[in-house]
Protein backbone atom coordinates (compact mmCIF):
# COMPACT_ATOMS: atom_id res chain seq x y z
CA UNK A 1 0.00 0.00 0.00
CA UNK A 2 1.42 3.31 -1.07
CA UNK A 3 2.13 6.06 2.17
CA UNK A 4 -0.33 8.61 0.47
CA UNK A 5 -3.52 9.14 1.09
CA UNK A 6 -5.39 9.82 -2.23
CA UNK A 7 -9.31 11.19 -2.57
CA UNK A 8 -12.03 9.12 -3.42
CA UNK A 9 -13.35 10.09 -7.08
CA UNK A 10 -16.68 11.58 -5.79
CA UNK A 11 -13.93 13.60 -3.57
CA UNK A 12 -13.13 17.18 -5.54
CA UNK A 13 -9.33 18.03 -4.95
CA UNK A 14 -8.56 21.19 -3.11
CA UNK A 15 -5.20 22.78 -2.65
CA UNK A 16 -5.87 22.52 1.17
CA UNK A 17 -6.85 19.47 2.73
CA UNK A 18 -9.10 18.91 4.74
CA UNK A 19 -8.66 16.72 7.77
CA UNK A 20 -12.21 16.90 8.79
CA UNK A 21 -13.15 15.93 4.83
CA UNK A 22 -10.52 13.18 5.22
CA UNK A 23 -12.73 11.77 7.55
CA UNK A 24 -16.01 12.10 6.40
CA UNK A 25 -16.27 10.25 2.80
CA UNK A 26 -18.60 11.46 0.81
CA UNK A 27 -20.21 8.14 1.27
CA UNK A 28 -20.49 4.88 3.44
CA UNK A 29 -21.73 2.17 3.19
CA UNK A 30 -25.50 2.19 4.86
CA UNK A 31 -24.81 -1.35 6.99
CA UNK A 32 -21.81 -0.38 8.65
CA UNK A 33 -23.45 2.72 9.31
CA UNK A 34 -26.22 1.09 10.69
CA UNK A 35 -26.34 1.45 15.34
CA UNK A 36 -26.80 -2.01 15.40
CA UNK A 37 -23.21 -2.15 13.53
CA UNK A 38 -20.92 0.11 15.06
CA UNK A 39 -23.29 1.18 18.35
CA UNK A 40 -21.43 4.50 17.74
CA UNK A 41 -19.01 3.42 20.37
CA UNK A 42 -15.74 4.72 18.10
CA UNK A 43 -17.46 8.30 18.18
CA UNK A 44 -18.62 8.48 21.42
CA UNK A 45 -15.09 7.82 22.38
CA UNK A 46 -14.16 10.58 20.53
CA UNK A 47 -15.84 13.34 21.90
CA UNK A 48 -15.79 11.99 25.57
CA UNK A 49 -11.48 12.49 24.81
CA UNK A 50 -12.53 15.86 23.47
CA UNK A 51 -14.87 16.92 26.73
CA UNK A 52 -12.06 15.57 28.66
CA UNK A 53 -9.74 17.93 26.67
CA UNK A 54 -11.85 21.21 27.14
CA UNK A 55 -13.39 20.68 30.90
CA UNK A 56 -9.44 19.30 31.78
CA UNK A 57 -8.27 22.59 30.20
CA UNK A 58 -10.40 24.46 32.50
CA UNK A 59 -9.44 22.89 35.52
CA UNK A 60 -6.11 23.62 34.73
CA UNK A 61 -6.90 27.48 35.61
CA UNK A 62 -7.66 26.39 39.37
CA UNK A 63 -5.71 22.77 40.14
CA UNK A 64 -2.34 23.80 41.87
CA UNK A 65 -0.09 20.77 41.78
CA UNK A 66 1.65 20.57 45.19
CA UNK A 67 0.94 18.76 47.98
CA UNK A 68 -0.68 21.05 50.72
CA UNK A 69 -2.21 22.55 47.40
CA UNK A 70 -3.98 20.14 45.57
CA UNK A 71 -7.00 19.06 47.47
CA UNK A 72 -7.26 22.27 48.33
CA UNK A 73 -7.44 23.91 45.30
CA UNK A 74 -10.07 21.05 44.43
CA UNK A 75 -11.97 21.92 47.26
CA UNK A 76 -12.15 25.65 46.00
CA UNK A 77 -13.37 24.33 42.30
CA UNK A 78 -15.58 22.45 43.88
CA UNK A 79 -17.65 24.33 46.30
CA UNK A 80 -16.30 28.11 45.45
CA UNK A 81 -15.94 28.62 41.58
CA UNK A 82 -19.25 29.05 40.12
CA UNK A 83 -19.70 26.57 38.16
CA UNK A 84 -16.91 25.08 38.95
CA UNK A 85 -18.67 22.08 40.65
CA UNK A 86 -20.20 21.41 37.31
CA UNK A 87 -16.77 21.15 35.11
CA UNK A 88 -15.47 19.06 37.74
CA UNK A 89 -18.13 16.58 37.14
CA UNK A 90 -18.09 16.76 33.91
CA UNK A 91 -14.67 15.77 33.87
CA UNK A 92 -15.39 13.18 36.21
CA UNK A 93 -17.79 11.27 34.15
CA UNK A 94 -16.21 12.00 31.33
CA UNK A 95 -13.18 9.66 32.38
CA UNK A 96 -15.58 7.15 33.31
CA UNK A 97 -17.50 6.64 30.64
CA UNK A 98 -14.44 6.70 28.54
CA UNK A 99 -12.89 3.41 29.67
CA UNK A 100 -16.61 1.98 29.39
CA UNK A 101 -16.89 3.08 25.49
CA UNK A 102 -13.37 2.62 24.91
CA UNK A 103 -13.25 -1.09 25.59
CA UNK A 104 -16.20 -1.74 24.27
CA UNK A 105 -15.77 -0.50 21.35
CA UNK A 106 -12.23 -2.80 21.07
CA UNK A 107 -14.76 -5.66 21.89
CA UNK A 108 -17.06 -4.78 19.20
CA UNK A 109 -13.83 -4.64 16.66
CA UNK A 110 -12.79 -7.81 17.88
CA UNK A 111 -16.82 -9.60 17.76
CA UNK A 112 -16.87 -8.19 14.02
CA UNK A 113 -13.21 -8.74 12.69
CA UNK A 114 -12.48 -5.29 12.08
CA UNK A 115 -8.99 -5.68 13.30
CA UNK A 116 -7.83 -8.02 10.14
CA UNK A 117 -5.32 -6.81 7.58
CA UNK A 118 -5.10 -3.73 6.47
CA UNK A 119 -6.46 -2.63 9.91
CA UNK A 120 -3.86 -5.20 11.31
CA UNK A 121 -1.97 -1.52 12.58
CA UNK A 122 -4.68 0.53 13.71
CA UNK A 123 -5.60 -2.08 16.04
CA UNK A 124 -2.51 -1.90 18.25
CA UNK A 125 -2.96 1.84 18.28
CA UNK A 126 -6.21 1.42 19.38
CA UNK A 127 -4.52 -0.81 22.21
CA UNK A 128 -2.41 1.88 23.30
CA UNK A 129 -5.33 4.07 23.35
CA UNK A 130 -7.12 2.00 25.78
CA UNK A 131 -3.90 1.76 28.02
CA UNK A 132 -3.64 5.46 27.64
CA UNK A 133 -7.21 5.86 28.56
CA UNK A 134 -6.99 3.58 31.66
CA UNK A 135 -3.57 5.42 33.03
CA UNK A 136 -5.15 8.96 32.73
CA UNK A 137 -8.01 8.11 34.62
CA UNK A 138 -5.45 6.30 37.13
CA UNK A 139 -3.32 9.69 37.27
CA UNK A 140 -6.17 12.18 37.46
CA UNK A 141 -7.76 10.05 40.03
CA UNK A 142 -5.01 10.95 42.48
CA UNK A 143 -4.45 14.24 41.14
CA UNK A 144 -7.37 14.85 43.86
CA UNK A 145 -4.71 14.18 46.71
CA UNK A 146 -7.68 13.06 49.37
CA UNK A 147 -7.41 10.42 52.18
CA UNK A 148 -9.47 7.95 49.72
CA UNK A 149 -6.70 7.89 46.96
CA UNK A 150 -3.42 6.97 48.96
CA UNK A 151 -3.91 3.62 48.86
CA UNK A 152 -4.59 3.26 45.43
CA UNK A 153 -0.79 5.74 44.72
CA UNK A 154 1.00 3.77 47.30
CA UNK A 155 0.07 0.02 46.39
CA UNK A 156 0.12 0.94 42.55
CA UNK A 157 3.34 2.79 42.69
CA UNK A 158 5.01 -0.03 44.50
CA UNK A 159 3.72 -2.17 42.11
CA UNK A 160 6.56 -0.80 39.72
CA UNK A 161 9.58 -1.72 42.58
CA UNK A 162 8.72 -5.68 41.64
CA UNK A 163 9.20 -5.14 37.67
CA UNK A 164 12.64 -6.97 37.20
CA UNK A 165 15.99 -4.34 36.22
CA UNK A 166 13.72 -1.60 35.28
CA UNK A 167 11.79 -1.63 38.46
CA UNK A 168 13.54 0.79 40.60
CA UNK A 169 14.11 3.39 37.95
CA UNK A 170 10.43 3.27 36.93
CA UNK A 171 9.33 4.17 40.40
CA UNK A 172 11.69 6.71 40.78
CA UNK A 173 10.60 8.12 37.40
CA UNK A 174 7.17 8.02 38.37
CA UNK A 175 7.00 9.59 42.29
CA UNK A 176 9.79 11.28 41.77
CA UNK A 177 12.15 9.89 44.42
CA UNK A 178 12.79 6.45 46.99
CA UNK A 179 9.10 7.37 48.28
CA UNK A 180 5.89 8.92 48.39
CA UNK A 181 6.19 12.78 49.02
CA UNK A 182 6.01 16.04 47.24
CA UNK A 183 7.35 15.41 44.52
CA UNK A 184 4.88 12.69 43.77
CA UNK A 185 2.22 15.17 43.01
CA UNK A 186 4.13 16.77 40.60
CA UNK A 187 4.98 13.97 38.73
CA UNK A 188 1.88 12.28 38.40
CA UNK A 189 0.13 16.08 36.78
CA UNK A 190 3.51 15.68 34.47
CA UNK A 191 2.36 12.89 33.27
CA UNK A 192 -1.13 13.38 32.67
CA UNK A 193 -0.91 16.38 31.02
CA UNK A 194 2.31 15.83 29.43
CA UNK A 195 3.15 12.28 29.36
CA UNK A 196 -0.22 10.86 28.57
CA UNK A 197 -3.09 13.56 27.44
CA UNK A 198 -0.86 15.30 24.48
CA UNK A 199 0.14 11.57 23.68
CA UNK A 200 -2.75 10.04 23.84
CA UNK A 201 -4.68 13.16 21.34
CA UNK A 202 -2.02 12.39 18.84
CA UNK A 203 -2.15 8.97 18.89
CA UNK A 204 -6.20 9.73 18.62
CA UNK A 205 -5.41 11.72 15.56
CA UNK A 206 -3.39 9.31 14.31
CA UNK A 207 -5.95 6.33 14.79
CA UNK A 208 -8.65 8.72 12.85
CA UNK A 209 -6.37 9.07 10.10
CA UNK A 210 -5.89 5.11 9.49
CA UNK A 211 -9.37 4.28 9.58
CA UNK A 212 -10.19 6.21 5.87
CA UNK A 213 -6.61 4.89 5.14
CA UNK A 214 -7.03 1.69 5.48
CA UNK A 215 -10.27 1.72 3.17
CA UNK A 216 -12.94 3.45 5.91
CA UNK A 217 -15.08 1.57 8.06
CA UNK A 218 -14.42 -2.47 7.71
CA UNK A 219 -17.93 -3.07 4.98
CA UNK A 220 -18.33 -6.46 3.25
CA UNK A 221 -16.36 -7.31 0.32
CA UNK A 222 -19.62 -6.90 -2.12
CA UNK A 223 -20.91 -3.17 -1.25
CA UNK A 224 -20.98 -0.59 -3.77
CA UNK A 225 -18.51 1.06 -3.72
CA UNK A 226 -18.80 5.50 -4.03
CA UNK A 227 -20.62 7.02 -7.24
CA UNK A 228 -17.26 7.57 -9.99
CA UNK A 229 -18.82 11.13 -10.40
CA UNK A 230 -20.40 13.58 -7.71
CA UNK A 231 -23.47 14.13 -9.78
CA UNK A 232 -24.23 10.46 -10.11
CA UNK A 233 -26.67 8.53 -7.79
CA UNK A 234 -25.35 7.02 -4.61
CA UNK A 235 -26.20 2.94 -4.79
CA UNK A 236 -29.31 2.16 -2.21
CA UNK A 237 -26.63 0.53 0.22
CA UNK A 238 -24.84 4.35 0.61
CA UNK A 239 -25.29 7.00 2.71
CA UNK A 240 -24.17 10.25 2.17
CA UNK A 241 -21.85 12.17 4.29
CA UNK A 242 -24.65 14.72 5.39
CA UNK A 243 -26.62 12.01 7.06
CA UNK A 244 -23.57 10.88 8.39
CA UNK A 245 -22.54 14.44 10.07
CA UNK A 246 -26.22 14.65 11.31
CA UNK A 247 -26.52 11.16 13.51
CA UNK A 248 -22.97 12.30 14.83
CA UNK A 249 -24.75 15.55 15.77
CA UNK A 250 -27.37 13.61 17.40
CA UNK A 251 -25.20 11.56 19.33
CA UNK A 252 -23.31 14.55 20.86
CA UNK A 253 -26.12 15.93 21.80
CA UNK A 254 -27.65 12.65 23.90
CA UNK A 255 -24.30 12.61 24.98
CA UNK A 256 -23.90 15.73 26.15
CA UNK A 257 -27.76 15.92 27.84
CA UNK A 258 -26.44 12.25 29.78
CA UNK A 259 -23.24 13.60 30.99
CA UNK A 260 -24.77 16.49 32.44
CA UNK A 261 -27.52 14.40 33.76
CA UNK A 262 -24.59 12.34 35.89
CA UNK A 263 -22.74 15.64 36.63
CA UNK A 264 -26.50 17.06 38.21
CA UNK A 265 -27.69 13.52 39.78
CA UNK A 266 -24.32 12.18 40.92
CA UNK A 267 -21.62 14.86 41.48
CA UNK A 268 -18.14 13.36 42.44
CA UNK A 269 -16.82 13.23 45.97
CA UNK A 270 -13.80 14.99 47.60
CA UNK A 271 -12.26 13.97 50.54
CA UNK A 272 -9.83 15.65 53.16
CA UNK A 273 -6.19 16.25 52.02
CA UNK A 274 -4.07 13.35 51.91
CA UNK A 275 -1.82 12.10 55.05
CA UNK A 276 1.19 10.32 53.73
CA UNK A 277 2.47 9.96 57.34
CA UNK A 278 -0.69 7.93 57.95
CA UNK A 279 -2.34 4.73 56.90
CA UNK A 280 -4.91 5.22 54.25
CA UNK A 281 -8.42 5.30 55.37
CA UNK A 282 -9.45 3.32 52.19
CA UNK A 283 -7.90 -0.20 51.18
CA UNK A 284 -9.33 -0.04 47.29
CA UNK A 285 -8.36 0.91 43.88
CA UNK A 286 -10.82 3.11 41.37
CA UNK A 287 -12.70 0.92 39.66
CA UNK A 288 -11.57 0.06 36.45
CA UNK A 289 -8.35 -1.66 38.45
CA UNK A 290 -10.63 -3.64 41.11
CA UNK A 291 -9.37 -6.90 39.36
CA UNK A 292 -5.83 -6.14 39.30
CA UNK A 293 -6.35 -5.24 43.21
CA UNK A 294 -8.41 -8.35 43.57
CA UNK A 295 -5.61 -10.73 42.07
CA UNK A 296 -3.04 -9.07 44.60
CA UNK A 297 -4.89 -10.62 47.17
CA UNK A 298 -4.71 -13.78 45.72
CA UNK A 299 -1.02 -13.98 45.50
CA UNK A 300 2.64 -12.95 44.46
CA UNK A 301 2.13 -9.31 43.36
CA UNK A 302 4.78 -9.53 40.06
CA UNK A 303 3.08 -12.81 39.41
CA UNK A 304 -0.52 -11.46 39.00
CA UNK A 305 -0.42 -7.66 39.45
CA UNK A 306 2.20 -6.97 36.89
CA UNK A 307 2.63 -10.30 34.89
CA UNK A 308 -1.45 -10.99 34.21
CA UNK A 309 -1.88 -7.30 32.87
CA UNK A 310 1.43 -7.52 31.07
CA UNK A 311 0.79 -10.82 29.53
CA UNK A 312 -2.84 -9.78 28.62
CA UNK A 313 -1.85 -6.53 26.89
CA UNK A 314 0.80 -8.69 24.48
CA UNK A 315 -1.80 -10.91 23.40
CA UNK A 316 -4.05 -8.05 22.93
CA UNK A 317 -1.39 -6.33 20.64
CA UNK A 318 -0.20 -9.56 18.51
CA UNK A 319 -4.31 -10.57 17.96
CA UNK A 320 -4.34 -9.74 14.64
CA UNK A 321 -0.80 -11.49 14.10
CA UNK A 322 -1.03 -14.82 15.78
CA UNK A 323 -4.39 -15.44 17.09
CA UNK A 324 -6.20 -14.64 13.49
CA UNK A 325 -4.29 -13.78 10.55
CA UNK A 326 -7.02 -14.01 7.82
CA UNK A 327 -7.94 -11.69 5.77
CA UNK A 328 -11.82 -12.96 5.09
CA UNK A 329 -14.46 -12.17 7.71
CA UNK A 330 -14.49 -8.95 8.38
CA UNK A 331 -17.28 -6.78 9.29
CA UNK A 332 -19.47 -9.93 10.21
CA UNK A 333 -20.44 -10.75 13.88
CA UNK A 334 -18.78 -13.39 15.37
CA UNK A 335 -16.90 -14.51 12.39
CA UNK A 336 -15.80 -18.13 12.05
CA UNK A 337 -12.37 -17.39 11.22
CA UNK A 338 -11.61 -15.27 14.36
CA UNK A 339 -13.00 -17.66 16.89
CA UNK A 340 -9.72 -18.01 18.66
CA UNK A 341 -9.67 -14.03 19.18
CA UNK A 342 -13.14 -13.55 20.23
CA UNK A 343 -13.39 -16.60 22.76
CA UNK A 344 -9.78 -14.76 23.99
CA UNK A 345 -11.51 -11.52 24.56
CA UNK A 346 -14.84 -12.60 25.55
CA UNK A 347 -13.16 -14.94 28.40
CA UNK A 348 -11.00 -11.72 29.15
CA UNK A 349 -13.34 -9.53 29.29
CA UNK A 350 -15.56 -11.97 31.76
CA UNK A 351 -12.38 -12.61 34.25
CA UNK A 352 -11.84 -8.84 34.56
CA UNK A 353 -15.75 -8.16 35.22
CA UNK A 354 -15.59 -10.91 37.68
CA UNK A 355 -12.66 -10.06 39.31
CA UNK A 356 -14.37 -6.52 39.97
CA UNK A 357 -17.79 -8.07 40.80
CA UNK A 358 -15.83 -10.21 43.28
CA UNK A 359 -13.56 -7.28 44.88
CA UNK A 360 -16.56 -5.02 45.05
CA UNK A 361 -19.18 -7.15 47.15
CA UNK A 362 -15.72 -8.75 49.24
Amino acid sequence: MSGESHPSPAEPRTNRPSFFLHLHPPSIPLREASFRYTFGLGGLSVFLFLSLFLTGTLELFYYIPSAEGANASVQTLTFLVPFGWLVRALHFWAAQALVVTALLHMVRVVLTGAYKAPRRFNWVLGVALLVAVLLLDFTGHALRWDDRVAWAVLVGTNLTRSIPLVGPWLYVAIVGGGQLGPPTIIRFYAWHIFGLSLPGFFVMIWHLFRVRRDGGISHLEYAHQEPVAPEDPLPPDRIPRTELLAREALATVLASIALVLLSLLFPPSVGGPMDLGQPPTEATAPWFFIWVQRLLRLGDPLLLGVGVPAALLVILIALPYALDRSRTGAAIWFNPEGRIAQGFVLLALACLVGLTLWGILS
